[in-house]
């Protein structure tokens, strides 16, 4: 992910961080580890950056991380 030149208004990083917790609050405490934490923001991040701004294609983004992680730990 590029975010180079990436310009984050206060509105979109205050909608992000809500994904991001609302995404991490369907996680097993467990499973709400920092490495997880980070993959989930970093796939919000750049789907962000590539101008969605939708909050539950944002979520989307964020629980195709955990599904991923998921299933790397199944295999």
């Amino acid at each position: 992910m590029n975010l180079t030149g990436a310009v984050f208004h206060p509105e979109l990083i205050e909608l992000m961080r809500a994904v991001l917790e609302d995404a991490t609050s369907t996680l097993p405490e467990a499973k709400r580890t920092s490495t997880m934490k980070a993959e989930i923001a970093s796939r919000i991040l750049g789907c962000a950056a590539n101008g969605e701004r939708d909050p539950i294609k944002l979520k989307m983004a964020a629980t195709s991380a955990m599904a991923e992680h998921t299933d790397e730990a199944h295999e």
